[in-house]
């Protein structure tokens, strides 16, 4: 066998060595493993690491894999992200939403569909409104802000914050969607539009006191966050 032979052998090695650590039943080995796999490219990893961001369990593991990810070719990681956002696994579709964001590729925009902004499962659409604001093509972001403005009262604190966040990464643009929810019946939409206001014009406030603050509008029966 030549030195260039043995040097092929042993780089197939490596590659299967760390595809296997991927799978492993431990926690540190795949991280090891996908730190390994970020660290030396290789186009045949992007499909294995794709499929491992849908099942991992451990946060700081598919931290770790989306990091791995955005050390490989756009070209080839973009078309395997945007296949997964059709999965019927709620933890692929969060998690490739989430990487495309890390990679912030322009390209990937038209893979954020109505449908995900919209997605049942919370954590898929939190994901789906960060990766808008990132990937939203410059002239689109009042559409953008207009159509997460109508997710405003939806789930508990953490996705409301999440929501929050999202508009307020799009700037002032968004205030005419807001001011037009601050005048929506539900109470909770209203209350929702109006602390994210606040915490636009005061970053600094906290979305707990934002969200007190607004409730002390509407039952004064105001409308201005500012108290104007």
């Amino acid at each position: 066998m030549t030195m260039a032979e043995q040097g092929i052998e042993h780089t197939h090695g490596d590659t299967d060595e760390a595809l296997r650590g991927l799978a492993d039943g431990r926690p540190s080995v795949r991280l090891r493993a996908a730190l390994e796999v970020g660290t030396a490219p290789d186009p045949r990893f992007v499909g294995p690491l794709v499929e491992r961001c849908a099942v991992e369990p451990e946060f700081f593991v598919r931290d770790m894999l989306t990091w791995a990810l955005t050390r490989h070719p756009v070209s080839l990681t973009l078309p395997a992200l945007l296949r997964e956002l059709r999965s019927e696994r709620a933890q692929a579709r969060s998690q490739a939403l989430h990487t495309l964001s890390k990679i912030g590729d322009p390209q990937g925009w038209p893979g954020i569909t109505p449908a995900l902004l919209a997605d049942a499962e919370d954590e898929v659409a939190r994901s789906a409104w960060r990766a808008a604001t990132v990937l939203v093509p410059h002239g689109e972001e009042a559409a953008l802000a207009s159509s997460l403005a109508g997710r405003l009262g939806r789930g508990g604190r953490e996705t409301q914050l999440s929501l929050s966040r999202a508009l307020i990464a799009l700037g002032e643009v968004v205030l005419p969607a807001l001011r037009r929810a601050a005048a929506d019946p539900d109470p909770r939409v209203r209350t929702h539009a109006l602390a994210t206001e606040r915490l636009l014009h005061d970053p600094e406030a906290g979305f707990a006191f934002a969200v007190e603050e607004a409730k002390r509008v509407l039952v004064l029966g105001g409308s201005d966050p500012q108290g104007r």
